[in-house]
């Protein structure tokens, strides 16, 4: 049976790593596609990796490429949802000039321009929010991207006037707090030399979190599991995972991203589970913790 388990781990780590050199081999057919200018090929073959699993390293490229084949194929509409995609994923990615022509790093600009105010302002929130929660090192880096989004050439014009301009004063100076708050303390004076007390016994063992596959458990049922709504218009199809460990009241002792959906709404997420509410699991009858994992699905806006 060991022998066994062990050869089918290795055949699934084998096959998973053989469809993602699949999915390298097929975004890099999809480039010299486009470069040999063919470009209804190269956007065939990038609609299918789009459409299937992939790394989300390789969604800014497919996204990227699938606008350039668009732009030159004359789908200009088309080619602004694609530079949606990048954006909303990425917001700080420019073409570069080794990367795109001046047409295609237009367009990007134009989508940066009208994108990047409403980013910015949900990139503050999000950072406020972990300030008042005293995340101080997550508000740091929070307000840092602020900052480093309102110097961005593409919204030079809108961060000179309100509201992005109280928010560069505002983040400013709630992330020398963070930043000020998240440093270490110095390290306290050397106690002085005593004899150890003995040990103290050993904690008692934490208790078990049950899963479901366990004999006699029956699982958690939701009083109250609402998902947040996904900020604006839904332009890609969507899907996560969230990993929640419910306590033995019925509440959300703990939450885990275990596959990203976009960096705004994961943290959405994590705040509206804080909300969720259960009729406990059990086992025999008595309530237990429980692992619970949730998937999530964000359907195209229609």
């Amino acid at each position: 049976m060991k022998s066994y388990l062990v050869a089918a781990l290795v055949a699934g780590s084998v096959l998973a790593a053989t469809r993602a050199g699949a999915q390298d081999g097929d975004l890099t057919a999809a480039r010299d596609l486009y470069a040999s200018a063919a470009y209804d090929d190269a956007l065939t073959m990038l609609n299918r990796l789009r459409s299937a699993e992939h790394p989300a390293s390789q969604s800014r490229a497919i996204d990227q490429y699938r606008a350039f084949c668009l732009l030159a194929l004359g789908r200009p509409a088309d080619a602004e949802q694609a530079i949606e995609a990048v954006v909303a994923a990425e917001p700080m990615y420019q073409p570069g000039e080794s990367d795109a022509s001046p047409r295609i790093r237009s367009a990007f600009t134009l989508v940066r321009r009208r994108m990047l105010p409403s980013i910015i302002q949900q990139k503050y929130a999000q950072a406020k929010a972990a300030f008042d929660r005293k995340e101080w090192p997550a508000a740091a880096d929070g307000f840092t991207q602020v900052l480093a989004a309102l110097a961005d050439q593409d919204v030079a014009a809108e961060a000179k006037q309100p509201p992005l301009s109280d928010l560069r004063t505002l983040a400013g100076g709630f992330q020398e707090l963070a930043a000020k708050a998240a440093a270490p303390p110095p390290p306290p004076p050397p106690a002085p030399v005593v004899v150890a007390p003995p040990p103290p016994p050993p904690p008692p063992a934490a208790p078990r979190i049950y899963t479901g596959g366990e004999t006699g458990v029956a699982p958690p049922v939701p009083i109250n599991q609402t998902l947040p709504s996904f900020p604006g218009q839904v332009i890609v199809p969507r899907s996560g995972k969230l990993e929640v460990v419910i306590d033995e009241l019925g509440v959300v002792e703990s939450a885990t991203m275990v596959a990203s959906v976009t960096q705004n709404y994961d943290a959405m997420v994590l705040a509206a589970t804080k909300t969720w509410r259960f009729k406990p699991a059990t086992l025999n009858g008595m309530p237990v913790k429980f692992r619970k994992t949730v998937q999530i699905t964000i359907k195209l806006t229609t």
